[in-house]
């Protein structure tokens, strides 16, 4: 019987390109251990990111591969994963309790970026990961209704509040704070002081993620934002059309001159599939989001299809992943969640290349 060696098991599983990485799992340094004896080899994977929903795929991947060396009679596969604090800022430290702050962003409204938000962070979930939801539209907050959350925060010191929950998240929104009704006649100044407070006076407890949903446009708040909130990452969301590409391509060039690393883009609104014959129809254009992705050396993280369950869930306070977690919608969610963190797990190191005024933060 031939000899099983770990070399020849690393090779084994450099054949396999993880799809969230784009590369193989030794080169992303995900094998943390590779026992063997005799023919029974173990095999423990640890990747940077919640995996949930893909860790048996997995799995059963690197078991094809490896038992497909010679000798080897038995293989077992263990996947976890080890969420990390990544990449800020200079000069801006670590929210306390929060390892990573995602931005959800777009260059104008109506493109479904709060719709995109929520469900992202309840994929994040899903997928294993412990998430909290910041809705940083001031003007016009949407999350409480989204996640079917109604009344008022407590404080327990009379400093600070305590996160509405739902579904796993941990939120906060000026609408948990206002009237539905009531609107927020507010200069610029008063509504970055705001968003600053919800941020720094909520005692969020040990996220993994925080997703902020940023207002339209590329105003105060997104400079706030960039200015003085310890963000490791962005997601672009856009629609295909020719005016919307137009504004997220304003979106993305601010993050970069602000040196905010763009994860990637999410095409909204692809296609339309009629609900009585099926028929699909790109009726807003078509790969737009994806050529903006290639445009910009970016990822594109996936398209959505415009569909009318997705607006009648978020509506109805149970957004897509809950409502019907097994959907084909909700999968696509749960895709652009992976590779988002996927990407935000090895962007550090080139990204700090890039921009050497980058500091690593680890918790």
């Amino acid at each position: 019987m031939a000899e099983v060696t770990k070399e020849l098991i690393e090779e084994a599983i450099k054949g396999y390109i993880e799809p969230h990485l784009d590369k193989d799992l030794v080169s992303a340094k995900s094998i943390k251990g590779i026992e063997i004896d005799g023919g029974a080899v173990k095999v423990a994977v640890e990747l940077g990111f919640p995996a949930k929903g893909f860790r048996d795929e997995l799995a059963d991947a690197l078991k094809a591969r490896i038992t497909a060396v010679a000798g080897v009679t038995a293989v077992a596969v263990d996947v976890d994963w080890k969420i990390t604090a990544h990449s800020v800022q200079k000069s801006l430290k670590p929210i306390d309790n929060v390892k990573n702050i995602i931005a959800v962003a777009s260059g104008k409204g109506g493109v479904g970026k709060s719709t995109t938000a929520v469900n992202l962070a309840l994929a994040l979930v899903a997928e294993g990961a412990k998430v909290g939801l910041l809705d940083a539209d001031i003007y016009g907050p949407s999350q409480p209704r989204m996640l079917g959350v109604s009344g008022q925060p407590e404080s327990k010191d009379g400093k600070s509040l305590e996160p509405m929950e739902n579904y796993g998240i941990q939120a906060m929104s000026i609408g948990f704070l206002i009237d539905e009704e009531t609107p927020m006649i507010w200069r610029g100044p008063m509504v970055t002081q705001a968003l600053e407070q919800l941020l720094n006076d909520t005692n969020w407890d040990s996220l993994d993620y925080l997703i902020i949903d940023l207002p339209p446009g590329t105003g105060d708040t997104q400079l706030t934002l960039a200015q003085k909130v310890p963000v490791s990452g962005a997601v672009i969301v856009t629609t295909p059309q020719d005016i919307a590409l137009l504004d997220a391509r304003k979106g993305f060039k601010m993050f970069e001159k602000v040196e905010v690393p763009v994860l990637g883009i999410v095409e909204n609104m692809s296609t339309h599939i009629c609900s009585n014959c099926g028929h699909e129809e790109h009726i807003f254009g078509e790969g737009g989001g994806r050529l903006m992705a290639e445009q910009y050396g970016v990822n594109f993280l996936g398209a959505l299809p415009l569909d009318i369950r997705i607006r009648e869930e978020t509506d109805g306070g149970k957004p897509t992943v809950v409502a019907d977690p097994d959907a084909r919608i909700s999968q696509i969610y749960r895709e652009i969640a992976r590779k988002t963190t996927a990407i935000l797990a090895l962007q550090s190191k080139s990204y700090a290349a890039k921009f050497p005024n980058i500091v690593i933060q680890n918790n």
